[in-house]
């Protein structure tokens, strides 16, 4: 096997078997640690710790450590999350919340500068596009990927299933469910007792098994990755300075087209909330009952994986304008039908279509978006890919700030906005590369990458 391919492997398995974990956390925590807003609160702390993450921590680690211990350093944060749910408290899940926070944007961010590293390091030798082999690498990373989402809410669901107590929802509760939700607290009716503590520790047990497999993935399997770049760097011998790294992420703003795509990395952390958060509670759980919430994910992210090892095939022939206008008619389409749709119980089908085309639109967000950082920064790779993270850590920090606060339909209205914003912007970032190279020619172009000291969907 191709050696950048395998290492493109190793990392997209370690990352499933880590989201697994914390992605199946992440969707129980209102349910478990429901008392006092325990669950929700350690969420929101969590995204914070992320934004201050993003911009500061990134580009240091990643010039310090190097991609690859920088992922390995950060996934241990992903499990002392698990750990800290073994015994929820505001004295254990807040503290791992913001370790888990904290390493996050290096987590994502020495993914995304080894992946550009290794789909250049390919395309040099087999005399191809840069840009083009990032896509397909970002393709297959994100179909792996993706597919966390099955196991996690698979494992859950079949572990919690022998503790289900389903109830029958009265019609005149049915008439509040929706885009128009006037549901309060009877909303709860249809939410499962609280499993029992063997069945809990069991789930936590197999969680925080499959955190300890990805970092030990890492550590065993993972080769050091290099550049021409990282190499100049070592023999200067001249480390860069905290204050300079630290100042990476907000230096990368003063580039026009960065602050430009700031609207669409928002809608990326915006729209997946929505789905997470009020999809699942005003339109599943509120008419279908809490034990089809697993289902309906593991819908959404079957469909996410398989489209986003699609889009990255396919990039290269159709382009990223096109793929990009499919995912916003997709997700404008949804977005108008959840304002119009009435959910009822006998609509079994329709719950699924939904978060089918959200996993479509939202597998170009991921795959295209990742990529066209990797194109258009590649000089700033690490401090892009922190602001790619800053941003759309800030969209889940406000999809979830406002989750309690604001009626479904203006939510919707808010997504529907931002979307449009995002196409306009974006729009202005492709006129702005075509102005600024109208005759370069691309068949052999070469995506660079910073120097780093070589060997980030929270």
């Amino acid at each position: 096997m191709e050696r950048n391919l395998k290492n493109v492997l190793v990392i997209s398995f370690g990352f499933l078997l880590l989201f697994t974990a914390y992605g199946g956390l992440q969707n129980l925590q209102s349910s478990l640690n429901s008392e006092e807003g325990l669950g929700v609160a350690s969420l929101s702390v969590l995204y914070a710790a992320l934004i201050l993450s993003s911009m500061f921590l990134p580009p240091f680690l990643i010039k310090k450590l190097g991609c690859k211990w920088t992922i390995t350093g950060s996934m241990c944060c992903y499990i002392a999350f698990s750990l800290g749910n073994f015994y929820a408290s505001w004295y254990t899940l807040i503290p791992t919340s913001v370790i888990l926070g904290l390493g996050g944007a290096p987590l994502w961010s020495a993914k995304c500068t080894y992946l550009t590293i290794a789909g250049n390091s390919y395309a040099e030798k087999a005399g191809k596009r840069g840009k083009d082999i990032i896509n397909q690498y970002f393709g297959v990373f994100f179909l792996v990927f993706q597919s966390s989402g099955i196991w996690g809410n698979l494992i859950s669901s079949l572990i919690f299933s022998q503790a289900s107590n389903k109830v029958e929802i009265p019609e005149e509760n049915l008439a509040c469910c929706g885009a128009h939700d006037c549901m309060t607290d009877t909303a709860n009716i249809t939410v499962l007792e609280k499993p029992s503590n063997s069945l809990i520790y069991t789930l936590l047990g197999i969680y925080t098994g499959s955190g300890v497999l990805a970092v030990l993935l890492i550590i065993l399997f993972l080769d050091q990755i290099k550049s021409d770049q990282a190499e100049a760097e070592k023999e200067n011998l001249e480390a860069p300075s905290f204050w300079s790294t630290f100042l990476a992420t907000f230096q990368q703003l003063k580039d026009k087209r960065q602050c430009l795509l700031i609207p669409l990395t928002m809608y990326s952390g915006l729209e997946q909330g929505f789905l997470s958060s009020d999809y699942t509670k005003t339109y599943v759980t509120c008419a279908l009952g809490i034990h089809y919430v697993g289902y309906v994910m593991i819908c959404f992210s079957a469909v996410n994986s398989l489209c986003s090892l699609l889009f990255g095939k396919i990039s290269q022939f159709s382009g990223r304008k096109l793929l990009f206008a499919l995912a916003t008619v997709t997700n404008a389409a949804c977005i108008i039908a959840l304002l119009l749709w009435k959910p009822h119980p006998k609509q079994l089908a329709v719950f699924f279509v939904f978060p089918a085309l959200w996993g479509l639109s939202d597998a170009v967000w991921q795959t295209q978006t990742n990529g066209l950082y990797g194109v258009l920064f590649e000089k700033h790779t690490e401090a892009a890919f922190a602001n790619y993270r800053l941003w759309e850590s800030f969209g889940f920090v406000i999809a979830f700030g406002y989750s309690t606060k604001l009626k479904v339909y203006i939510k919707l209205y808010i997504l529907l906005s931002v979307l449009v914003l995002s196409m306009v912007m974006y729009g202005a970032v492709e006129y702005l590369e075509t102005k600024s190279s109208p005759g370069t020619p691309t068949a052999t172009k070469k995506v660079n990458v910073a120097p780093v000291t070589q060997e980030s969907h929270m």
